[in-house]
């Protein structure tokens, strides 16, 4: 879904399942700030981080209006400017949401499915997201949190700054990471998988 009205394209689609997912997200508790998991998420994401090689990855809940990186992982040391620790999410945790206009992440919850872009600036549709120029996204790898309801809450993503063939192998070891956050979130609610 592209529009010309503005004089670029539309960059986020439109998203028809938004409300259920946003009152999702409030009966599990996420999304709306960050909570007792918070390190538990984080450590997720360095999980994340660890076994894709990147320099940045994300647990990332999405309501109607914007994200939250519940879990976030980013460099040692990263400091100021345009970077995507800084931008993205300070280390304040109240600062660690993005508007639902930036990124991939809303593209692989609408979509329900993973999402792979070795390099952001080869596909038209996802080079003019705001992310390339303000933070320096070039490469990204996400897949959909999908429920026990069917509902995409979030996204499990590896971020980095140069163009990566993230391959195959990428693309099924970031699924099955999400799966296992999808069934550490059902644990959490108190689902137990047959």
């Amino acid at each position: 879904m592209t529009s010309f009205a503005t004089g670029r394209m539309l960059l986020t689609p439109a998203d028809r399942d938004g409300p259920a997912r946003a009152e999702r997200l409030r009966r599990l508790d996420l999304g709306e700030r960050p909570d007792a998991s918070f390190d538990n998420f984080d450590a997720f994401a360095d999980k994340v981080a660890e076994v894709t090689e990147s320099p940045f990855s994300m647990v990332n809940f999405i309501d109607q209006n914007r994200q939250f990186f519940a879990g976030l992982h980013t460099p040692a040391g990263n400091s100021g400017g345009r970077d995507l620790g800084a931008t993205a999410a300070s280390s304040s945790r109240s600062a660690r949401y993005m508007a639902r206009d930036r990124g991939y992440c809303p593209h692989v919850v609408v979509r329900r499915k993973a999402l792979v872009l070795d390099d952001v600036c080869d596909y038209p549709r996802f080079a003019g997201n705001p992310v390339v120029d303000d933070i320096g996204v070039r490469s990204y790898l996400g897949a959909p949190l999908i429920d026990r309801t069917g509902i995409a809450l979030g996204t499990v993503c590896a971020v980095d700054t140069v163009p990566r063939p993230w391959g195959r192998a990428g693309l099924d070891t970031i699924k099955s990471l999400a799966q296992e956050l999808v069934r550490q979130i059902d644990h959490r609610e108190g689902y137990r998988h047959p």
